[in-house]
């Protein structure tokens, strides 16, 4: 209704972009059709195309989005915008989320553009140190790299939002820190901070974009406490809010949860739906991240073999956010099939990779890592250095991993009391997570040394999700998985993996028990905010 062309176009792209925050892109998108055709500046046109490239990124994870970033950023330092540097901080997460590091059209490339570019200050300290520690650890490599970023890190964790608009930039900037970058900073307690603060301010300003991510973030930390319960209760969330507004689903915590657990038939099903899927959309970050992932899954099973050759793809692929973790898989999975070279090799990579990260994760990992290349004393002390260290980083599923490592090496080295001791340490807190592969090679590794390992009985752990909810009653009602996937708008695959913690939780182990457990099950609650979680 505004007759003034310009201004019609200036208020059309304003309402635009609050609809993208606000998690609606079909009306963002036809509000930015209506700010196209107005005469508009050439910030406004450097503000329209990095809309029009979130809107591509949030529905598709598409690898179209990063140049479009780019070119929004240098559209953006022309105009003397301090919007320029937040958005080559996009466009280079984006590039690494696409999996493209190397070449023309890699992160690199796009991080020396970004130095290159001139582009004023943004206004936000925290961002501005984010971008030099980002194109530092790009271009300069880990030991100049590494510093820089855990200095934005903690800043970014303690910088103070005066208002909205500043909130909205803030959340902006976490998936840079977080889905691309923390993983270098091998720093769990940040990615704590950072993605709680980014759940709780998402809620706080009702900005449902930002919010799936952030629950995704935050699910991925508690995988790494060991609190799978609660990983589920985040990602669940985020996958009913992301499916009630169109964005594309985050896959990572899923798929990391999946492993950890150690079903292998449900959990080999969703990766490779998920696989496909990538594939599908050019989410080629996803396919390295498989390496990690599929080395998880085939460690805790003890499929050694299988292990060896998926983390060595994690490895090999031109991706960075997951290479650190796929090298400590296919370190223990290369001793454990005698490949030492291959061992030795990947050692020195990850060496070279958490050398700049002062930290318990990175200190435990590179222990751990040389013990199982190691004999005697220093191995020894090499596996009680890692225990230390990861539970100074707070990486409680890799202190029961080291746990059960040192104990298989004590057994080995026929050390069997000692043994036996870290032994059921690992057992007792892989059980208590319900990460049941590594519980059981744990208790087979019990067993060897002489000790009864009493199975634990199904029990009622928690309380159902909404979407468990939902798919325990369909089941019960005679629906197949695939029926229940096209009334849910998920894969079967999803739905046996749902039906499996339903049972868990339930303490039952079939379809034919769900109507009388479920008779007897409270509903789905709140949460700890009073909001009711979308199923």
């Amino acid at each position: 209704m505004t007759p003034d062309r310009r201004s019609r176009g200036r208020r059309a792209l304003a309402a635009a972009e609050a609809h993208f925050s606000a998690a609606a892109p079909d009306r963002a998108t036809e509000l930015a059709t209506v700010a196209e055709l107005c005469p508009l500046s050439p910030l406004d046109r450097a503000r329209l195309a990095r809309l029009r490239a979130r809107i591509l990124f949030a529905r598709s994870r598409s690898d179209e989005a990063a140049p479009l970033l780019l070119d929004a950023a240098a559209q953006f330092t022309a105009a003397g915008s301090p919007l320029a540097r937040e958005t080559y901080l996009e466009a280079i997460s984006a590039t690494i989320f696409a999996g493209r590091v190397h070449g023309p059209a890699g992160a690199r490339a796009a991080a020396i553009a970004a130095r290159a570019s001139g582009a004023p200050p943004s206004g936000s300290e925290a961002a501005d140190l984010l971008l030099d520690g980002v194109a530092a650890l790009l271009t300069d490599g880990y030991e100049t790299g590494v510093p820089a970023l855990r200095g934005a890190l903690e800043l970014l964790a303690t910088e103070e939002l005066p208002t909205r608009e500043a909130t909205v930039r803030w959340l902006l900037l976490v998936p840079v820190a977080l889905e691309a970058f923390i993983h270098y900073a091998w720093d769990l307690h940040a990615w704590d901070t950072l993605s709680n603060r980014a759940v709780r301010l998402a809620r706080d300003i009702g900005a449902l974009g930002a919010l799936p991510p952030a629950l995704v973030y935050a699910g991925g930390v508690h995988i790494h406490y060991g609190d799978f319960a609660e990983a589920d209760r985040m990602i669940d969330e985020a996958d009913a809010l992301a499916a009630a507004t169109g964005h594309a689903p985050h896959k990572y915590a899923t798929l990391v949860l999946a492993a950890w657990r150690g079903e292998a038939d449900v959990a080999s099903g969703i990766i490779e739906e998920a696989r496909q899927r990538a594939d599908q959309r050019g989410e080629v970050s996803l396919l390295g991240a498989m390496g990690y992932i599929q080395g998880v899954l085939y460690n805790g099973l003890a499929r050694y073999e299988e292990a060896l050759e998926a983390a060595r793809t994690g490895i090999e692929h031109d991706g960075f956010n997951f290479a650190g973790l796929s090298l400590i898989e296919h370190i223990e999975a290369a001793t454990r099939c005698g490949e030492l070279d291959q061992a030795r090799a990947s050692l020195a990579r990850l060496v070279d990779l958490t050398r700049a990260a002062d930290s318990g994760w990175a200190g435990g990992a590179a222990a751990r890592s040389r013990a199982l290349l190691a004999d005697g004393e220093e191995a020894d002390r090499l596996y009680r250095a890692a225990i230390v260290e990861f539970e100074r980083g707070g990486v409680t599923v890799e202190v029961a991993r080291s746990h059960l490592l040192y104990g298989e090496w004590l057994r080995r080295t026929h050390q069997r009391s000692l043994a036996r001791e870290h032994l059921r340490t690992a057992h007792e807190m892989f059980d208590g997570m319900r990460a049941h592969a590594f519980a059981e090679r744990a208790r087979r590794e019990l067993l060897a040394t002489g000790e009864h390992v009493r199975v634990r009985e199904a029990a009622v752990t928690s309380a159902l999700t909404p979407q468990e909810s939902q798919v325990a009653t369909l089941a019960a009602g005679g629906m197949t998985n695939a029926k229940i996937g096209a009334e849910l708008f998920i894969s079967p695959h999803t739905v046996e993996w749902h039906l499996r913690k339903v049972y868990t939780k339930l303490g039952i182990n079939s379809r034919r028990a769900l109507p009388g457990a479920l008779a007897s099950t409270p509903p789905p609650g709140r949460d700890d905010e009073g909001l009711v979680r979308a199923g």
